[in-house]
């Protein structure tokens, strides 16, 4: 996530970005009913009569839940991905989306990605309890950089892609406990955080505009004046806010904030930073214009 955070929700834009660290998941069709799921979270043994509930597969099975209809026989799920779950970044909706299109893929057919964006933010809604705006879903299953509406669903690639330089501050809170905080304070103030949400939109607007016609300058200003926006919201922390002014110091950033709901998970600047040791774990990451992809395995 570049931009538009929490405000997203509230029918605000949001900018999101599609990174080169893949996730990967391999579909073995079986001649029973047995489903097997291997990762690096664990192993889970089940039916497809069952599917038993296990919490690091509870994405997967969501996925497989909203396919089961179409499916007749067990599997093998082999689900690799290039950089670790700690960090956050959409993981949980860049697996959602490779399990689907897996599940196509093994049907021979291969989902668009409005379908995949679609049952995708559905069932990463049902997993956390109805929440979450689908920007992480619609960044796996198209590619690129992308202005996304959550209520139409509806998707705007960027032609240029931003560079990035990503810090992982260390810890995590699960976005429906930022979000359920955030919702808190706004019950106290919902006058002052309706105005927030407004100007955030804004800042995103404004943003895209800028990217669309290569100013990242004025684009990294405008991250910055959001980043004081979601510290407004309550969801930063002083690791993020010493990250956050630690990637400012860098002669190459034109801007910096949260990426994401906040209180952890990462920091995002706009541009390929000079400076290489942060302290702190920092990703070498790519904006992929690819989104989903389904491939044959020989």
């Amino acid at each position: 996530m570049l931009m538009g955070e929490h405000a997203v929700l509230r029918g605000h834009p949001a900018i999101v970005c599609a990174i080169n660290k893949r996730m990967k998941v391999e579909l073995t069709p079986r001649e029973d009913k047995t489903l097997l799921l291997h990762s690096a979270l664990g192993e889970h043994e089940t039916t497809l009569d069952e599917l038993a509930p296990h919490e690091s597969f509870r994405f997967v099975l969501g996925a497989i839940r909203a396919c089961k209809e179409g499916l007749t026989r067990g599997f093998e799920l082999d689900i690799r991905s290039e950089m670790s779950h700690q960090m956050g970044l959409g993981s949980s909706a860049a697996v959602t989306v490779a399990t689907l299109a897996a599940l196509a893929g093994a049907q021979g057919t291969t989902p668009a990605p409005g379908c995949l964006l679609d049952c995708g933010t559905k069932i990463i809604r049902k997993v956390q309890g109805g929440v979450g705006s689908g920007a992480d879903v619609a960044a796996s299953a198209y590619g690129g950089c992308l202005r996304y509406f959550a209520e139409a669903q509806d998707v705007v690639r960027l032609p240029v892609s931003p560079q990035l330089t990503v810090l992982y501050s260390g810890s995590k809170t699960p976005t429906p406990e930022v979000i359920a905080r955030v919702e808190e304070n706004r019950q106290k103030q919902p006058e002052v955080h309706g105005e927030l949400d407004a100007l955030i939109g804004d800042t995103v607007r404004r943003a895209f505009e800028a990217a669309a016609r290569g100013d990242w300058e004025t684009m990294g200003g405008l991250m910055n004046i959001n980043q004081g926006l979601m510290d407004s919201l309550g969801v930063n922390n002083a690791k993020l806010a010493e990250l956050v002014y630690a990637l400012r110091e860098d002669p190459n950033i034109q801007g910096s904030k949260i990426s994401g709901s906040g209180l952890g998970d990462c920091v995002v600047g706009l541009g390929k930073a000079m400076r290489r040791d942060w302290g702190v774990p920092s990703l070498a990451v790519k904006v992929d214009p690819a989104g989903a992809m389904v491939e044959a395995v020989p």
